[in-house]
Order: structure tokens, then sequence, then C-alpha cells
């Protein structure tokens, strides 16, 4: 039987609130998983569990504009600086220096304008698309 898919909280980020969730060990190193379009962080209701049972700490929010999270009315509140801010800012929210993220559809550009725009947060870019 597979894990179930862990609750969401909301976390503050960026001026905005991410709905987050989360699972593995909190001292373990972090792996960030962000959905594509029209997907909601459920999208890695597989991969969480895996990922947590390896001993890392999987962290999938729903990105801004999607499912339990903030939705800006401006359409410029959602360009790829604010997209990136609120990752690096979950990141501070969370105490976590440097994760690893990966991306699926719209959430692999994210990640690595991740990389281009936030290098120092990021410790691996894992991009399916």
């Amino acid at each position: 039987m597979a894990a179930a898919f862990p609750p969401a909280r909301r976390i503050a980020t960026n001026g905005i609130e991410l709905a987050v969730h989360e699972a593995g060990p909190a001292d373990g190193p972090a792996v960030v998983f962000c959905h594509g379009f029209p997907e909601l962080a459920f999208s890695w209701r597989f991969q969480l569990p895996a990922v947590a049972a390896a001993g890392y700490r999987a962290i999938a929010p729903d990105q801004r504009g999607y499912g339990g999270s903030s939705r800006p009315d401006a359409i410029e509140a959602y360009d790829i600086h604010a997209l990136t801010a609120d990752l690096s800012g979950l990141l501070d929210a969370l105490e976590i220096e440097r994760a690893v993220f990966c991306g699926h559809d719209w959430g692999g550009g994210v990640v690595w304008s991740m990389a281009q725009l936030h290098p120092d947060r990021v410790a691996g870019v894992i991009a399916l698309n």
C-alpha cells in the first residue's frame, strides 16, 4: 500500500502564502518538487513518500496561483522573479540553506530559473519536461 500524501500547511513567503506538503526527516537533504500547468503539488503524491523513505526531506508546494496557495490578482505577480523568490523564501521559512529542485512541465522552467537567479540556494536541478 502506498504511503498517504501528507497534508498541506501554509507557509508565508515573499508576501504570499504557499500550501506546502512535506515528508521525510526535517534534517534530511531537501528536495523541492515544483509542479507544472495545470497541476498541483498532488502531482508528486507518489514521489514524496518514496523520496522521504530514502532519507530526504521531500517538499512540494502548490505554486502561487494554484491550489491552496495565494492567488495575487496582478499578472506581474507571476513573473519568474516572483516564482523563484517564492521558493527561496520557502527555504528561508523552513530554515534550509540549499535544496535540489525538481520540476515538471512549467515547474521545470521555474527550477531552471531558480538555478540562474538563486544559484546559492540550489544544490541541483532535476527537470522532467
